[in-house]
């Protein structure tokens, strides 16, 4: 131990936590004031006795904040880090802004010339990032966070739990299978080794939700939306929704969702890019508010109608005809309790609500893939999005069709117990 560790481990506590942010499967995230100078943050809070065999996951995303932590206004700063006897704390920024997709939502009208300042705002700290060997691998809309509710906020990357630095420039280096499926690049799930680069191909998702309001390698299953990523299997379509996007804006994903990351375009390279850099710029002057809410709104609800039929199935795999003739409570209702248990948490391993800095048994460090657990960040808590994405890109009628198939399916399976219990 340092004479510096040393010191920091008498150091009385600085300061007092209060309500709960948001909390994870593995995380949990608090408000917090410096009793000294009053000024509000957020601490992440991870308790040592539950991380145990996981250290090195919070130990990379410390090492990763270090290095990049009040270097660029775009990327969440890590205030202060330090441990007690049962838990390590990461104190940020506290991000009360929301995420980039719900202030888009709230906006009276969005252009393509405000997606293509969010992605400048994105690329610009993506390249400060690589310029200092440090690759994120889990962007996404979840993970770009506003500094404070005003209009002229930062715009922040948040979330390093999968963050790696690079100490060679060599692609052949991460061969670790991570991230969220829907933005994932091909060399990921070949883990043929992966760089850099996949933060690219990430934005080139992102800019395709931004200007859609649904991912483009959205399928019905896991499989097909990898297959359609590892074959760059995508279109802008349906027409009526791209028709009012520039051609310049579909050159710049193009570039991005290249399968071939030694041709992929770069962070600098695409900040340079005419779509971004303009003047000549292309982009229209249509609002795209209303087709990019209304695609979001409805795709949402259809995953969520899929995901109880899931549900529903699982349920039924798992011993449902055991019931002696007993019908269980509505799908949907069970469905919200068997939530409720899988998040509750023992009492002794519940976060305080309020008082200093010293309270046991809050919840570890996410795991490598984030397709199931809920995001954590600073100052917001937000569950991730369905490993699908939010869905190809579909007519009102199409959308209509597919939410009566699943609750026809719905109806089929409980008429079918209702029968087998009389």
């Amino acid at each position: 131990m340092t004479t510096a560790q040393a010191a920091a481990s008498v150091q009385p506590c600085r300061y007092k936590t209060g309500k709960t942010l948001g909390a994870g499967s593995y995380s949990v995230v608090k408000e917090c004031v410096h009793i000294d100078t009053g000024r509000y943050y957020a601490a992440k809070v991870i308790n040592k006795r539950l991380m145990a065999g996981r250290e090195h996951m919070v130990r990379n995303e410390i090492a990763v904040l270090k290095r990049v932590s009040m270097g660029h206004q775009n990327i969440l700063t890590l205030v202060d880090y330090f441990e007690t006897m049962n838990n390590l704390y990461l104190v940020t920024d506290l991000a009360l802004g929301g995420e980039l997709f719900d202030r888009i939502c709230r906006k009276g009208s969005y252009y393509e010339s405000d997606a293509a300042d969010l992605i400048r705002a994105t690329l610009s700290a993506v390249a400060y990032l690589h310029d200092h060997g440090i690759v994120h691998r889990d962007l996404k809309p979840e993970n770009l966070l506003f500094r404070t509710p005003e209009d002229n906020a930062d715009l922040l990357i948040a979330d390093f739990g999968l963050s790696r630095i690079m100490d060679e420039e060599q692609f052949h280096v991460l061969t670790t299978t991570c991230g969220t499926p829907g933005y994932m690049a091909p060399e990921i799930f070949k883990k043929s080794g992966h760089g850099k680069p996949v933060d690219l191909w990430a934005i080139g998702v992102i800019t395709y939700f931004l200007l859609c309001g649904y991912t483009p390698f959205d399928r019905d299953s896991n499989l097909e939306e990898m297959q359609a990523i590892l074959a760059a299997d995508y279109s802008f379509t349906p027409l009526e929704y791209w028709r009012n996007v520039s051609l310049t804006a579909r050159q710049f994903i193009k570039r991005c969702l290249t399968i071939d990351p030694t041709q992929r375009i770069t962070a600098h390279e695409a900040l340079s890019h005419h779509w971004i850099a303009g003047p000549e710029s292309g982009r229209t002057e249509e609002d795209l508010l209303p087709t990019v809410k209304k695609n979001f709104n409805a795709r949402r609800t259809l995953h969520k109608a899929i995901d109880t039929v899931r549900a529903i199935n699982q349920l039924r795999a798992g011993g449902m005809g055991m019931m002696d003739g007993v019908l269980s409570k509505p799908p949907q209702r069970q469905q919200q309790q068997q939530q409720q248990q899988q998040q509750q948490v023992p009492e002794e391993q519940q976060p305080k609500e309020e008082g200093n800095v010293s309270g046991e048994g809050q919840i570890p460090q996410d795991v490598e893939m984030r397709d199931a657990d809920a995001s954590v960040h600073g100052g917001a808590k937000v569950d991730s999005m369905d490993p699908r994405g939010h869905g190809r890109g579909q007519t009102e009628a199409q959308i209509a069709e597919q939410r009566r198939r699943v609750e026809e399916a719905q109806r089929g399976m409980w008429q079918s117990r209702n029968a087998q219990a009389a």
